[in-house]
């Protein structure tokens, strides 16, 4: 009897994630995996003609903040329309789990500019177990790999207090970091320069660290500095992954601000050297030249001590408004200086409690409000209007700095941003929408920069590789039939800063968990994706 496969993919030109050259070939598909490929004569359930396009592993994000919003949109369009089939999420040190029930306002308050609006979380969770059974049950159209974070797991401990962990303190970290590690996350992320994970000793991160290792997990960070403390910051996160016996993967390796640039070219043969030496150091990048993160940034550390709340309480004293303003003026700030990097004209502001701030850079606002002659004074007095919810969009990078990046062979392309839909509103980073395609059109097609293969290689199996994911990443028989099926002619972003909510073109199909989620450039409205749980044994 003629075997019917569930689907069959016809005459692609199949660029399976190795790096290897193309070649044509059928792929069949049976239960979500793929059964073979090759000549395939038997008859699939539903068929398509991939004659003069690209089949390639579905793309996998490894630097993503999905778990923040994918309650909200499960469809997760920015990203499946994008060809993202996995997500690893709980990235920069923040992860929406665990939660100890007595600080949990401070987590959901410091949240709040990434989270969607006007949607109820409930926040009937405690565990990273408990929060992914509830994503679950709703289902979603991605995988999700889960990362436990530091930040979130230090303020489950500690709060917004930035003295040294007692004893007693880090034993509870290291519990619950052993917890969300049994319940299937895939290692850990920091986020330094983000209170409370900023407060955090290089011991400190080490000894939970170990923990990891114990797992076999990796370890991911946005180090405490990208700007002129870059090299420093580096050396730091290599010498984490080397006292603590763990694989480092540097989060969206950049140098901020115009001093900094070129200072990649350094930092790259640092991991170059690491490497030589047995330490197993990556880095990852997006294809833009500006960053997002939260309008808080702007602010030194200590001023976010005791949680958002208490920094606008101290946003109202004089003194501390005089000592914050010669911080970023003099450049004396610990963390990053985003102001001083990108300029008051280089933040434009993404989401915002208020939306008429939307699209506005801070001078325009200020501009507006006439308090630009003024302008810490107005920063201040706004942060208190919009009471500290709202993202940014900082303009920091060189894009001679990113093509160097991407083009290294220890990268690989990640967007750092998370799932949303035209209806969310706001501005957000254009990256939600158009990193993928972005890289096959500006850096494969028109610049010449990667080969079409070594591009889907960063995206697919290098990603797969370093965070341990089996059976994905790979257009291979066996693995799991996560697929984008694209036209290299026409593949292409559209988003932009000031219209991100655009879908790419030039994407006819993406299958996941050999379900089609995408269907000639329209969501099917499947939700066939799984959270992925790493399972342990020791």
């Amino acid at each position: 009897m003629v075997e019917e496969f569930d689907l069959v993919i016809k005459n692609g030109i199949i660029v399976d994630g190795t790096g290897s050259p193309w070649f044509r070939n059928d792929i069949a598909i049976k239960d979500g995996k793929i059964l073979k490929i090759g000549k395939v004569k038997e008859k699939g359930e539903v068929e398509i003609d991939a004659t003069n396009l690209v089949v390639s592993p579905g793309f996998i994000d490894l630097h993503n903040h999905s778990d923040m919003t994918i309650l909200a949109y499960p469809n997760a369009e920015s990203y499946i329309m994008q060809g993202v089939t996995t997500a690893i999420v709980g990235n920069c040190g923040l992860s929406m789990a665990p939660v100890n029930p007595d600080k949990v306002d401070l987590l959901k308050r410091y949240l709040a500019p990434f989270l969607a609006k006007d949607f109820e979380y409930g926040w009937d969770w405690k565990t990273l177990g408990e929060f992914y059974e509830k994503i679950e049950k709703q289902g979603t159209t991605m995988n999700l790999v889960p990362l436990v974070g530091h930040g979130t797991v230090r303020l489950a401990v500690k709060g917004f207090d930035p003295d040294k962990s007692s004893k007693e303190e880090l034993e509870e970290m290291k519990s619950l970091i052993a917890q969300a590690m049994e319940e299937g996350a895939f290692g850990m992320s920091t986020g330094l320069i983000y209170p409370p994970g900023s407060y955090s000793p290089t011991e400190e991160i080490i000894e939970l660290a170990k923990v990891i290792a114990e797992y076999g997990g990796i370890y991911t960070t946005h180090m405490r500095n990208e700007s002129k403390r870059l090299i420093e910051a580096v050396e730091e996160a290599i010498r984490i992954g080397e006292e603590a016996g763990v694989p480092v993967e540097i989060s969206h390796h950049k140098a901020s601000g115009r001093p900094n640039w070129g200072k990649v070219c350094a930092t790259l043969r640092l991991m170059k050297r690491a490497r030589e030496r047995g330490v197993e150091v990556n880095c990852d990048v997006y294809p833009y030249t500006a960053g997002s993160t939260t309008i808080t940034a702007l602010l030194p550390n200590w001023a976010l001590e005791g949680g958002v709340n208490k920094m606008l309480e101290r946003l109202k004293d004089k003194e501390t408004r005089e000592r914050i303003k010669l911080e970023i003026e003099e450049d004396r700030m610990i963390g990053e200086n985003f102001l001083k990097a990108a300029g008051w004209e280089g933040v434009l502001i993404s989401q915002c409690l208020i939306e008429e701030y939307e699209g506005k850079t801070l001078e325009q606002i200020l501009r507006e409000k006439g308090t630009f002659n003024k302008p810490y004074e107005g920063l201040f007095d706004w942060l208190i209007e919009i009471k500290g919810s709202a993202a940014m969009v900082i303009f920091i990078m060189d894009e001679e700095d990113v093509k160097t990046v991407i083009s290294h062979p220890l990268s690989m392309i990640i967007s750092d941003s998370w799932v949303t839909t035209p209806y969310a509103g706001g501005k957000p980073h254009p990256r939600a929408y158009g990193t993928f395609p972005r890289v096959l059109r500006k850096y494969v097609r028109e610049e010449k920069l990667l080969s079409l293969e070594e591009a889907i290689r960063k995206m697919t199996s290098l990603p797969a590789a370093k965070v341990r994911l089996q059976d994905r990443g790979l257009i291979k028989e066996g693995f799991w039939a996560d697929l984008v099926i694209f036209d290299p002619n026409k593949i292409m972003d559209k988003a932009t800063y000031q219209d991100p909510h655009q879908y790419p073109e030039g994407i006819n199909y993406v299958i996941v968990n050999g379900q089609i989620v995408v269907e000639n450039g329209k969501l099917t409205g499947k939700r066939p994706g799984k959270v992925i749980k790493k399972v342990y044994t020791r």
